[in-house]
């Protein structure tokens, strides 16, 4: 359970913070978000799309069709993919806004388990004058170097909404002979997008939505990723449920297949 807690001299001199070992604490993230400054790397490897809030529309990566699974995440807790997005990286750290406040703080999640005693070992929080030592003030950079971009990414996804480019995904999981819809996923209309007249093609360009936009209908290719990324879960699965005498994995009755529009 997430317990964030603010990172200062008080609460954290006397204790460590250790190195993630696993990406089991996002085993359970079907998206992940995104800023559009990662882009360029996650759509090689990732399908790229839009989720709805209430505040509007959010840039994710895709991580599975089916809830509470990410394939990217292998039983063992490994990532399997060559790309972990930033929102992943500086776990258990996070920042977040004090209700009133102007600035972020860096705060830390004390349920992941990664911080402890000084005495058990790891990385310290503050040196001995209770200043932040490097490895804190590089996961302060990384963490502000993407809530600035977050603030230019989010709006492009406003510019791509106002042009009216954001529509339902519609995509199909054959599970069995059972076809499942998937919902809530959004993606880049690319026929209305090709007929913008120059006017609001050039507003969207000025606002950043046109690397969004072409960036979400490339990945869309990356959908073939996630069947592929089921089907190595399933022998993974197959082979651990083998070696342990237990009841067999159906990798058709868990995964599917992509069906698609």
């Amino acid at each position: 359970m997430a317990e964030f807690t603010a990172v200062t001299p008080k609460t954290h001199a006397k204790k460590v913070w250790k190195n993630v070992t696993d990406y089991l604490f996002a085993a359970a993230d079907t998206v992940i978000p995104l800023v559009g400054a990662e882009l360029n790397k996650v759509v090689p490897v990732m399908p790229v799309g839009f989720i709805k809030q209430e505040a509007g529309y959010q840039l994710v990566g895709i991580t599975s069709l089916q809830p509470g699974q990410n394939l990217y995440v292998a039983p063992d807790g490994k990532w399997l993919g060559t790309y972990i997005p930033a929102a992943l990286r500086a776990y258990p750290f996070l920042l977040l806004k004090p209700e009133n406040a102007e600035k972020s703080i860096l705060c830390v999640n004390e349920g992941s388990g990664l911080v402890v005693e000084s005495t058990e070992g790891g990385n310290a929080f503050f040196d001995e004058q209770n200043q932040p030592t490097q490895g804190i003030k590089d996961i302060l950079n990384l963490l502000s170097e993407v809530e600035a971009n977050l603030l230019v990414t989010q709006g492009a996804v406003d510019a791509l909404d106002e042009a009216g480019l954001i529509v339902p995904w519609k995509l199909n999981l054959k599970k069995g002979e059972e076809v499942v819809p998937v919902e809530g996923l959004f993606r880049v209309d690319e026929a209305a997008l090709n007929e913008l007249d120059d006017e609001d093609f050039l507003t969207l360009r000025k606002a950043g939505g046109l690397a969004l936009a072409y960036g979400q209908l490339f990945s869309m290719n990356q959908l073939a990723v996630l069947e592929q990324l089921g089907k190595l879960r399933g022998q993974i699965l197959a082979q651990q449920a083998a070696n342990s005498n237990s009841i067999g994995f159906s990798l058709s009755e868990d995964e599917g297949s992509l069906m698609f529009d």
